[in-house]
Parts: C-alpha cells; sequence; structure tokens
C-alpha cells in the first residue's frame, strides 16, 4: 500500500481550508492581469463502445468529452491501425465525437484511433495529446506498445506529424512493397506510440507518407529506419509522482506502480534521400547582358551549351557554383545580349533507369524581364532627369562660388564600376578580405593598383600585399597581407585602374582598417572521448548557424580567435570527408551521417581561455535529450516560454490568495480579540 507523509496531508488540509475561505469570503481581490493560460486540455468522460472492448462488430464509435471540442487537421493526424482503404468519416457534434467506419472489419483484430494531438478545445485550443481509442473484433485485445521519438537526422530537431509503423515481416523488401501492419505517428515533441501490438518481432520505419499508401514509395518523402529488429515485451515497473503545492514548487514525491511496455527508447533518425533526377530546376535571363542556369543536382562538368541563332564559341564568361549547379553566363559581344530573344539549346548528364548516365538536351528561349526598347526608354528618361537637376545644383553652386563642390558634384554624377571593400574599420584577425564588383572586370596588375600600407608612428608605410581572384566567383577577390593584431592599416585602390567588361571604370576607394588586439578573443578548446577519424566539431549559435568548424586532431579541436558570446557545441561524424552533413539511401542500406549535441552552452570571455570540464562522451546522453533547449526551433522554445507563464501566474494567484486569508485570519482575530474585551 502507498503511503502519504504526515506533512503531504498537512498541506492538503491546508489547501482544502484556502480554497473554502476564498468562497465564502465577502472581500474580493482582482486576479492578475490577463488571467491565467487556459492550458487544460479536454477530458475524455466514455466512449460506445466502450474504450478497450473486445468482440466489437459495430462500425459506429461516439466519444464524449467534459466540454465542447474540435479536431485539427483530421485528414494529417487521425491514424487508424491497421490502416484502411478508404477513410472513415470523422464528425464532431458539441461534445461528442463520431466515427464512422467504412472499410470492413478484420477479424480478430484490435483497432486503434489514434488521435494524436487532433482534438482541442473549442475556445483555446488546447490539445488532448496523446489520445488513442483501441477495441477488438476478436475475443482478445493486443496490448502491447513501443515507443519512442523520430528527429531530423541533420540537426536533432523533432519531427512532427510522421507515420512511424511495423512489421512483423522482418524482410528489407517489406517497406517498399505493402502497406505498414500498424502505424501511429509523433506529437510537437516527436515522440510516438504505437498501441495494440502483439508479443513478437518487428521492424520499426518511419515515413513522411506524400501518397498516403503506407510505404516508401517516394524519394521525396521523409524516411527513417531501425538497422536491428525489435521485440514486444513489458514489465512491472514504478515511475515517480510529483505533490506539488498551490505556488507550482513539488512538495512531496510518490512512486507509482505501472505496467511499462518495452522497447520505449526507441530513436529514429529522418532524412530525405538525395535525389537522382538531373534537370534543370530554372533559367533566367533579368537582365539583357548575362542569363542563369539552376540545375537540381550537382554536376561534376560543365553542360554544353549551343546558341541556335548566334555563335557561342567565346560569347561568355562563366561564373559557376562549386558544383556547378548554378551557372551565370555573362556574354561579351553587345550585337548578342541587345537580342531581346536567346535561343540555345543545354546538354547535360543524368541517370536513366537502369542507373547509367545519359545525355540530356533541352532547349531554351530566354527573355529579359524588360525590353531593349524598354531599358532606351528608362535610360532617356533618367538622363533627362539628372541633367535638370545637376543644372540646378550647378547653378546653385555656382551662385555660392563652390568650385570644389562643383568639381564632385561631377563626380558623382559620373557612372562608376560597382566595386565594395569588404573590410571593416575594426577588422577580426582571421577575416578574408574581400574586394568585389557587380560584374566580371578586364585583368588589372594588382600591385600597380592596389596600395596596402601599415602605419607606423603615424605614418602609413608600404607593405605587400597579394590578390588572388576567386575560382568561382569571379566578381571576387581576396586580398592577403601580414594583418597584426592591434595594428592599423589603409587600403587604397586607383580611380581609373580597373574596367568592367561592359567599360566602366573604378572611382577612387580609400579604407582605413584596425585589426582587433589579441585580449578581445577568446580560445576555446573541445575534448571528444574515443574519437574516430571524420569526426567534426562545429561551433553554432542559438539559431543553428554554424560559425566554426575544424577536424578533430588526436581527439581535440581548438578554436582560436572567438569573439566574445554565446556558443554551443556539435559534432558530425563526416564519413565521407566533404566537410558537410549527408542523408543516406535506403535501398543501399546507409543511415544518414550521424550528429550528436553537447547539451550545455558556454559564454565565451574576451581573453579567456575555455575548454569543456571533461572529454565529451557522445554516448552519455539519450539522442533524444542531447540539443540544448535554447538551441532548439521557434515552436518549442514558444511551447517552453508559454508553461513558464502559466507557472508564474499560478505563483502569482497563489500569493494573492495567501495574502486574501492572512487579511482575514486578522480581521477574525480582531473579531474575537474585542469579543473578549466586551
Amino acid at each position: 500500500m502507498m503511503r502519504i507523509r504526515q506533512s503531504t496531508i498537512s498541506h492538503i488540509a491546508a489547501a482544502i481550508f484556502v480554497v473554502a475561505v476564498f468562497c465564502v469570503g465577502c472581500a474580493s481581490i482582482g486576479s492578475p492581469d490577463g488571467g491565467r493560460y487556459d492550458d487544460d486540455p479536454p477530458v475524455f468522460k466514455g466512449s460506445t463502445p466502450k474504450r478497450n472492448a473486445t468482440g466489437v462488430s459495430s462500425k459506429n464509435i461516439s466519444l464524449e468529452f467534459d466540454e465542447i471540442v474540435k479536431i485539427e487537421n483530421a485528414a494529417e493526424k487521425v491514424i487508424i491501425s491497421p490502416p484502411m482503404v478508404e477513410q472513415p468519416d470523422i464528425l464532431v457534434l458539441n461534445k461528442r465525437i463520431q466515427v464512422k467506419i467504412k472499410d470492413t472489419l478484420q477479424a480478430n483484430t484490435t483497432y486503434s484511433i489514434d488521435f494524436a494531438d487532433a482534438i482541442v478545445d473549442n475556445n483555446e485550443g488546447n490539445p488532448l495529446g496523446d489520445f488513442c481509442f483501441s477495441f477488438s473484433t476478436g475475443d482478445v485485445l493486443d496490448t502491447m506498445e513501443i515507443s519512442g521519438y523520430v528527429l531530423d537526422a541533420s540537426n536533432l530537431e523533432p519531427i512532427k506529424g510522421i507515420q512511424v509503423g511495423v512489421y512483423s515481416d522482418l524482410s528489407d523488401t517489406a517497406f517498399v512493397t505493402k502497406p505498414f501492419e500498424r502505424i501511429s505517428h509523433t506529437d510537437g515533441e516527436g515522440h510516438f506510440v504505437i498501441r495494440g501490438m502483439k508479443r513478437g518481432d518487428y521492424r520499426v520505419y518511419a515515413l513522411q507518407d506524400m501518397d498516403q499508401n503506407y510505404y516508401f514509395s517516394q524519394k521525396a518523402e521523409r524516411v527513417a529506419w531501425l538497422d536491428s529488429v525489435i521485440t514486444t515485451d513489458s514489465k512491472w515497473d514504478y515511475r515517480a509522482d510529483s505533490i506539488r503545492k498551490s505556488d507550482g514548487t513539488v512538495d512531496s514525491v510518490a512512486y507509482v506502480g505501472y505496467t511499462r511496455f518495452l522497447p520505449d527508447d526507441l530513436v529514429l533518425l529522418a532524412f530525405r534521400e538525395t535525389p537522382t533526377d538531373q534537370y534543370i530546376a530554372s533559367a533566367n535571363r533579368k537582365t539583357h547582358e548575362k542569363f542563369s542556369l539552376n540545375f537540381a543536382l550537382p554536376m561534376d562538368s560543365l553542360p554544353v551549351i549551343r546558341g541556335l541563332d548566334f555563335d557561342e564559341r567565346d560569347a561568355f564568361i562563366i561564373e559557376r557554383s562549386k558544383g556547378n549547379d548554378t551557372l551565370t553566363y555573362w556574354m561579351y559581344d553587345s550585337l548578342l545580349y541587345y537580342r531581346d530573344t536567346l535561343r540555345l539549346s543545354v546538354t547535360y548528364q543524368t541517370l536513366d533507369s537502369t542507373g547509367l548516365y545519359v545525355p540530356v538536351t533541352d532547349t531554351l528561349s530566354l527573355v529579359p524581364q524588360k525590353s531593349r526598347a524598354q531599358i532606351l526608354k528608362d535610360a532617356a528618361k533618367k538622363a533627362e532627369n539628372d541633367a535638370k537637376e545637376l543644372e540646378k545644383e550647378y547653378k546653385r553652386l555656382e551662385k555660392q562660388g563652390d568650385s570644389v563642390a562643383m568639381v564632385k558634384l561631377f563626380e558623382k554624377k559620373t557612372a562608376f564600376l560597382s566595386m565594395s571593400l569588404d573590410a571593416d574599420m575594426s577588422m577580426d584577425v582571421d577575416k578574408i578580405v574581400r574586394l568585389s564588383f557587380n560584374e566580371p572586370v578586364l585583368p588589372f596588375e594588382a600591385d600597380s593598383v592596389i596600395h596596402v600600407s601599415h602605419k607606423v608612428d603615424s605614418v602609413y608605410e608600404p607593405m605587400p600585399m597579394v590578390l588572388i581572384q576567386d575560382s568561382l566567383n569571379l566578381k571576387s577577390f581576396e586580398l592577403y597581407a601580414e594583418w597584426r593584431p592591434g595594428e592599423e592599416y589603409q587600403i587604397v585602390v586607383d580611380s581609373a585602374s580597373i574596367y568592367g567588361i561592359y567599360g566602366l571604370h573604378n572611382n577612387t576607394l580609400k579604407q582605413s582598417v584596425r585589426v582587433r588586439p589579441l585580449d578581445q578573443y577568446s580560445t576555446f578548446a573541445v575534448k571528444v572521448k574515443d574519437a574516430k577519424p571524420g569526426y567534426r566539431v562545429q561551433l553554432y549559435t542559438g539559431n543553428d548557424k554554424v560559425v566554426r568548424s575544424d577536424t578533430l586532431k588526436k581527439g581535440v579541436s581548438v578554436f582560436y580567435f572567438m569573439y566574445p558570446g554565446t556558443y554551443y557545441v556539435r559534432l558530425l561524424d563526416d564519413a565521407n570527408g566533404n566537410g558537410i552533413w549527408d542523408p543516406g539511401n535506403y535501398a543501399s542500406g546507409i543511415q544518414a551521417e550521424r550528429v550528436y549535441y553537447l547539451n550545455k552552452k558556454f559564454d565565451l570571455k574576451a581573453n579567456w581561455e575555455h575548454e569543456i570540464d571533461s572529454p565529451w562522451d557522445l554516448s552519455d546522453t539519450p539522442v533524444y535529450l542531447q540539443k540544448p533547449d535554447e538551441a532548439k526551433s521557434a515552436d518549442v522554445k514558444s511551447k517552453q516560454e508559454r508553461k513558464s507563464k502559466n507557472i508564474e501566474r499560478d505563483a502569482k494567484i497563489a500569493e494573492q490568495q495567501a495574502w486574501k486569508l492572512k487579511k482575514r485570519a486578522d480581521r477574525k482575530e480582531r473579531r474575537l480579540a474585542w469579543k473578549r474585551k466586551k
């Protein structure tokens, strides 16, 4: 028999007394502004047939609740096991939900209608989470369950609403040839429970079922699976049940017995396979001078371009992405790019049904957003307006006799090649300085047009530098010099020294730069226990944006020149060494590359050396608990924030009730004292 401590009984009695006094008192006190958030879900009152009944033959089910309810996204959220070919009708009538099954019920079968969090109250939309109604058409109700979590394999975010299903057929082909035998789906925290299972061995899968056929049939469907076979089981166990005070704090803990169904800690890591169908995803010509091709997949080589109404030989400067999946073609010849329509063919490689690469040719007709005639018309109108403004401003300056401003006015109105220098007044030690243009430029001698000077005793002294053109982005150049922490520099680009391919030249550029001193940075070391080749440590911010990445060397990664701030740590098991996360492939039996999160945040301070307390054991924390709450998605954080506000409001209400009780007790004591005195 469970025993309750005397202190617990005292607290319960005190709570009852507070409520009684609050109800009969004549004075009143206002509740906190806005009142408490209504987080109470609907309460299930009963059903016909009864929940968990056996020998059921009726296909009409009625569920009753304590308040008016509604169902959100029934077609997506409500799942019936075993799956049905024809979905049942689900009707809501005030406090009642009626389910009319259309399929023929199978004999001696346990059915589960899993509503997940679809049932909500009518006013606030609070969900009745994890609600499942079961019954059996035979004499036995199968009661085995399995449970666990489905997470995004790339970032361990919970996946909401994904199907999770099982097969007693343990072959690899079952998942791609026939529907799940029993299914469920995940809630907002990625948790799932599959009920109504028999004792036995199963394979477990997760599926973002796009075509609703309950098996993996499209590569675009997100998928996950367990490599090992699971066996259903159960045992008697105990779990802690907290008894709380009115302010929300824990008063005592009691242990309650229950039937624990196993396994209950499964983790499936879901991903979408890399598509294999290559095609031109988009082709556009935003301006006359260039056009862009975007392919669905990276390519090992460039496609072959053939002009159908022009000579394509030596006609382009090609700007490409790392995987050649985004290509921009800049045209040299004005006679070519002044055309309002370009007709061309594009030949590239794609996989056929046998898995072999074959050439495919697409024909394109590219038209700019504006015709040449419209561009000339707009340019003429702009030139006319600019001339009027220039004349008006020139006369004003001439009247004032400001000859310097008159010269600058003409420089301002002159069209220059657009140029930018990515170098701040306060620059990081390890920053790569970039000189960028808005169009490809003609070759130039960097040493004669770009000058870098080091400030020594208030005097700028010339110093060597190296300028390297980006092999992919032809409009960008990397400028390297011996930047010293705490020192000042000046970068100058001479006027009219660099020309774009369309004739414009640059204006003068002068930029002062001060490199941050070393005492403004942190150093952060991460040690990993039992490190393997390919492990890559990544530092990221709260929005999951990776800011630094480094391959482990002898189990350690050291990050220098870290700017002070809050960071989190994760690890990528980069099996193929390409530096990025890669999804898996079901047909090949390859799981997605694993990622691990350290459930801790690090506040790096200036001029400090930080390191984690002890070597990171990747298996120390369950996968579904690894990602820090602060780094999770906005939906999860919003839910946690709402719970926190409810606790605060509950505490404030309890405080006001205690205040009211004290006031009434004081009045009662004064009345008794007055009577005794009288």
